[in-house]
């Protein structure tokens, strides 16, 4: 496809997008490509009338993608919606979201544009005890957003996981199955043969039995998905944002991506704002041992789906040092019956 027939697809896809959200494509002033997303395209959005709005395009229905990612905007519609709905937590209000199999172009969300500036840009702009109020502010924001549980089951909400698991560990073992079988599907190299890791994750599984309760997990919470400002009386989260990959689940796997830059488990700001706002968390064994879980299938997602979205070089080189490297420590230690490494990650 040309660039000059692919713009032409996008724009087509923005005015149905907006208009789906009641605006015109007349009334719009403004209109540019964000950066930072790699699954879909973001547009912030300005309109006559003074509005901010942000519009997501799920990459078209031709585009190859992983399984647990059809209908993703969806779910990130339904947790935007349970959270705003259950909590007081700053999020996106949503304004307008595709149905399943709309209208062909492919899938669509509108948000209003919330304030703020991705923590990972605003970082250096805050001294020690503004980033650890931010911190603290976050961990009353999670805890929140754990105390949302659900009744119906575990796991994805996408289609093409339903329905809901009523075991914990039947759930992750399928999003684990469905990421394994992706990389067959695309030919990717993993560190062990898929069989051969499924029984690895399958066999340390049991821990997860102790997980009955469903609960609301973002499972995306790195730096550059919470939105925040400096003020008059300090900084303030303003938003958190990207919800593409939530599901009902275990809460301990939201500190995977809450560790993403650091050891969340020594992370004294946000782990004591968490416990204040009564997110019971303890870094016991068997929680290790969860967390260990949550790591290994986040690296296999990482990992496997940078061949679809065709990452340059210099990524996948971080990616092979800081993911695969040290998944493959993982499963090895695992499959002499060790404990699994820590890890910390790095940006590199």
């Amino acid at each position: 496809m040309s660039e000059t027939v692919a713009e032409e697809r996008r724009r087509e896809r923005l005015v149905a997008a907006l208009r789906d959200a009641g605006v015109r494509w007349g009334e719009v002033t403004d209109c540019r490509m964000l950066g930072g997303g790699t699954f879909s395209s973001v547009f912030r959005v300005r309109t006559a009338d003074g509005a901010g709005l942000v519009v997501k395009l799920a990459p078209a229905p031709d585009r190859p993608v992983l399984r647990h990612e059809r209908g993703i905007l969806a779910t990130e519609a339904w947790y935007l919606r349970t959270a705003r709905e259950r909590t007081s937590v700053p999020v996106p209000t949503v304004l307008a979201v595709s149905p399943p199999g709309g209208s062909g172009l492919g899938d669509h969300l509108v948000t209003a544009e919330c304030p703020g500036t991705p923590w990972e840009e605003l970082r250096n702009q805050v001294d020690a005890a503004g980033r650890t109020r931010l911190r603290r502010e976050l961990g009353r924001h999670t805890a929140a957003l754990h105390s949302v549980t659900g009744s119906d089951g575990f796991g994805l909400p996408a289609l093409p996981f339903g329905p809901l698991r009523p075991v914990w560990r039947d759930a992750f073992l399928e999003m684990v199955d469905a990421v394994l079988d992706d990389a067959g599907r695309f030919a990717v190299s993993l560190p062990r043969p898929a069989d051969e890791i499924r029984k690895i994750l399958g066999t340390r599984s049991d821990v997860l039995d102790e997980v009955t309760t469903p609960r609301l997990v973002h499972w995306d919470l790195w730096d550059g998905n919470i939105l925040a400002e400096r003020g008059p009386h300090g900084p303030r989260v303003t938003a958190l944002i990207d919800a593409e990959r939530a599901f009902w689940g275990d809460p301990v796997a939201e500190f995977v991506s809450l560790g993403l830059l650091h050891d969340i488990t020594r992370d004294e700001a946000f782990l004591g704002g968490y416990r204040a706002a009564g997110g019971p968390v303890a870094f016991d064994a068997a929680a290790r041992e969860r967390l260990a879980l949550y790591r290994a299938y986040l690296y296999l997602v990482m990992w496997v789906e940078a061949r679809p979205r065709n990452f340059d070089a210099g990524h996948l080189a971080w990616l092979e040092r800081d993911v695969l490297t040290p998944l493959g420590r993982m499963l090895g230690s695992w499959s002499w019956g060790e404990d699994a490494p820590e890890h910390h990650w790095s940006r590199g």
